[in-house]
């Protein structure tokens, strides 16, 4: 099955909740296990959260961008937001690494764990870029391997 959707929402972290709902709805219609759903649905969370914690440094007016496409191989999904980027990717990624000192710093590695890739592309003052892929599985392989 294909699909798309492209959502634009405020920086409040009530929307965090309106990702992760919309997500899973996306994530449902593919060969997705529950807990497969709620992994991506986690990473989600974390790509959307990093932008209303660091992107926008907690500010409410500022916009994020949620794509999302499902096709046969499976789930892609680009969290964009236009704030404060990130100076250090490298260094954003690493575990316990947070700009904000009363955060984890796990996000990314959240993203990396429960997805099957990660892209992060920033530029300081303009923003960041966040692509995450999931591969469905077909019939106990994932869709990348059967080919």
């Amino acid at each position: 099955m294909n699909n798309k959707v492209k959502m634009q929402f405020l920086s409040i972290p009530e929307n965090v909740g309106l990702a992760r709902v919309a997500i899973a709805a996306l994530a449902g219609q593919a060969p997705f296990s529950l807990s497969e759903i709620d992994e991506i649905k986690v990473a989600v969370s974390e790509a959307v959260s990093n932008a209303i914690i660091h992107g926008y440094q907690a500010r409410s007016d500022g916009w994020i961008e949620m794509t999302a496409t499902l096709d046969g191989q499976g789930l892609s999904v680009v969290i964009e937001d236009f704030g404060v980027g990130i100076a250090d990717i490298e260094q954003a990624r690493q575990p316990s690494f947070s700009s904000d000192p009363e955060r984890m710093g796990l996000g990314f590695v959240f993203m990396e764990s429960f997805m099957h890739g990660l892209r992060v592309e920033s530029t300081v003052g303009k923003g960041t870029r966040i692509e995450m892929q999931r591969f469905a599985r077909i019939q106990g392989a994932l869709s990348r391997d059967v080919q």
